[in-house]
């Protein structure tokens, strides 16, 4: 290295002094701070959240394709809620109360409770519990019952802390094969692997708090953390396959990762919306383009891109799924929603029975004039008691 003389330094810095004066020289940039990062605590990992149990294989090449399965005969054998409660109502507004409770899912007790449905061509099923086998059977026999009595418009009104990872794809991808919208309502929460049932859902209409943290082994025959890390591998890459074929980010299983069990970390509505997990699913709106396009036509569709891009400057973010809900049957109308030839096509077709859209709750925020207009902030969540903080029993997962 050459050392300059003591007497050519000042002349140097004069020297690099105008240099900079004819270049413009700045500073290099300051990388903003990263946001911040919300989470609490929960109060017994090991007792659920995202729990996987199931026997994994090691990672190998995916095989070639198999031949599409025959269709799986219905299962109406005995069975028993045992993993949380549910209610069928024919309504929508869930201030009117969450309808008639599910004692049995039989299918004599679920065609008497969505018979009265049929009028309005819409049911609701509140859902509060652990998301698990008993849970999965009870979407599929609602969407069978409903799909015999010709009951096109339905709505998963959950209320969950998790549970099985296995149970929540299962359910998940039922509900993307048979047009389900999701609801987390204002008194509501979706944690952990709740998150996997929210991602399956046509549209989702998000209120209450959604939370992920790591999904937790049990039965593990593991005895080190790199031999655990390979059984969670196979279970992340079933989930990350789960993800993207309901349109869903895949980095959110990676993001599951970072967040200790113990733990449960909140996402915010720009989150929600980055990870795909809120309003309208992306790849059913890839499906409806290609299926919708010769039915329903060019303007049909072209509005219907509009709505969605209305929703989701307008909307998005408001305080009570009632609220969430207003805005866009608000934006229905502004947009000739109900279509006369595609009416069941429409934006928020379930509400295609009701002729002015619900009232929103008392104390809600104002619907933001201007479709560019940025989403009502999400007020900041009450402190969370220690049922809602524990993760569910049986899968355990982020």
């Amino acid at each position: 290295m050459t050392v300059l003389p003591s007497f050519l330094l000042p002349r140097r810095g004069l020297t690099l002094l105008f240099l900079c004066a004819l270049t413009g020289c700045t500073a290099a940039p300051v990388p903003p701070a990263p946001a911040e990062i919300e989470t609490q605590t929960v109060a017994s990992p090991e007792e659920g959240g995202a729990v996987s149990q199931a026997p994994v294989a090691p990672v190998a090449p995916p095989p070639a394709p198999a031949p599409p399965a025959k269709a799986k005969a219905p299962d109406w054998s005995p069975m028993e809620l045992t993993s949380g409660q549910a209610w069928i109502d024919c309504r929508l507004d869930y201030r009117e109360g969450d309808g008639e409770a599910i004692s049995t899912p039989s299918r004599a007790n679920l065609r008497h409770l969505l018979e009265p449905c049929r009028a309005g061509d819409v049911l609701r099923l509140r859902y509060r519990g652990k998301i698990a086998s008993d849970f999965t059977a009870l979407v599929e026999r609602v969407t069978r019952m409903a799909d015999g009595l010709g009951i096109g418009n339905r709505v998963l009104d959950l209320d969950s802390t998790g549970g099985q990872v296995e149970d929540a794809i299962r359910a998940g991808d039922w509900i993307g094969k048979h047009h389900w919208t999701l609801w987390v309502r204002e008194d509501s929460v979706c944690h952990s692997a709740c998150v996997f049932v929210l991602a399956g859902g046509d549209s989702r209409v998000l209120a209450g708090r959604v939370g992920i943290h790591r999904i937790i082994r049990l039965s593990s025959t593991a005895t080190n953390r790199e031999e655990l890390n390979t059984e969670l591998q196979a279970v992340y890459a079933t989930v990350r396959a789960y993800l993207e074929r309901n349109g869903a980010s895949p980095l959110l299983a990676d993001v599951m990762k970072t967040v200790p069990n113990r733990s449960l970390r909140l996402l915010t509505t720009d989150e929600l919306a980055a990870y795909g997990l809120d309003g309208n699913n992306a790849a059913q709106d890839d499906l409806d383009r290609v299926q919708l396009l010769d039915k329903c036509g060019d303007d049909f569709m072209r509005r219907r891109e509009a709505w969605v891009r209305a929703y989701d400057g307008r909307c998005r973010g408001g305080e009570t799924v009632q609220t969430l809900n207003a805005c866009g049957l608000q934006l229905r109308r502004d947009f000739g929603f109900p279509d006369d030839d595609c009416p069941a096509e429409s934006p928020l077709a379930e509400f295609n029975a009701m002729s002015e859209p619900a009232a929103p709750a008392e104390n809600a925020e104002p619907v933001v004039e201007g479709a560019d207009a940025g989403p009502v902030p999400r007020p900041a969540p009450p402190a969370a008691t220690a049922a809602e903080a524990a993760p569910a029993e049986a899968g355990v997962g982020g």
